[in-house]
């Protein structure tokens, strides 16, 4: 499962932090696995794969990495204290883990109790015809026509008017009625036979 290569000798001399690096795959495909946490449990530091299941952070030999990632079970790997390099590398396969939860059932109440108080206590019109009058009252049908949104074809249409005149007017501005002399013409007859005045 564990791989490792040195890529530099190291002298006694040298710090003992290591370069530790390498990469999370999953047990069934060997798929890379990204954003999985990878800590140091002793200074509790650490960093997470990117998209291509690759880490990289200094650690050193003896410390106790922890993988822990959503749906798969927690691998822990000691760093081997008897390396002769500077930099060591891992590839580290993680195990799905079935996680079983418990049967959640959602009220629109807080208890059961209450729950059923309220189902028995519910008063139901007896009479269909009573229950169509209470449907079909101004303010029932008031209130659907206010918050009722337009269906399929009310929107289709819609659309198909703005694109209409988009195509109608494209590459020119639409017409101003302000500078139509026809209107005007119109407007000021209208305006000798008195249809502006208040009866």
């Amino acid at each position: 499962m564990l791989l490792f290569s040195g890529i530099s000798q190291q002298n006694k001399n040298d710090s003992l932090y290591i370069q530790f690096s390498g990469i999370v795959v999953t047990q069934d495909s060997l798929k890379p696995l990204p954003y999985c946490t990878v800590i140091d449990k002793s200074t509790r530091r650490g960093t997470i794969t990117d998209f291509f299941g690759y880490f990289s952070f200094v650690a050193k030999p003896n410390d106790v990495i922890r993988f822990s990632s959503v749906g798969y079970k927690n691998a822990e790997f000691i760093i081997p204290d008897t390396l002769t390099t500077n930099k060591y590398s891992l590839i580290q396969i993680m195990f799905e883990d079935t996680i079983m939860l418990k049967t959640a059932t959602i009220y629109p109440w807080p208890s059961k109790e209450q729950f059923a108080k309220a189902f028995v206590e519910t008063k139901i019109p007896n009479d269909d015809y009573q229950r169509a009058l209470a449907n079909l009252s101004r303010s029932q049908l008031q209130d659907r026509m206010e918050f009722t949104p337009m269906d399929g074809a009310q929107n289709f249409k819609w659309q198909q008017q703005q694109i209409q005149t988009k195509l109608y007017y494209a590459g020119q501005y639409p017409p101003n009625q302000l500078f139509n002399p026809v209107a005007w013409i119109k407007f000021i007859e209208a305006w000798k036979r008195g249809d502006f005045k208040k009866k």
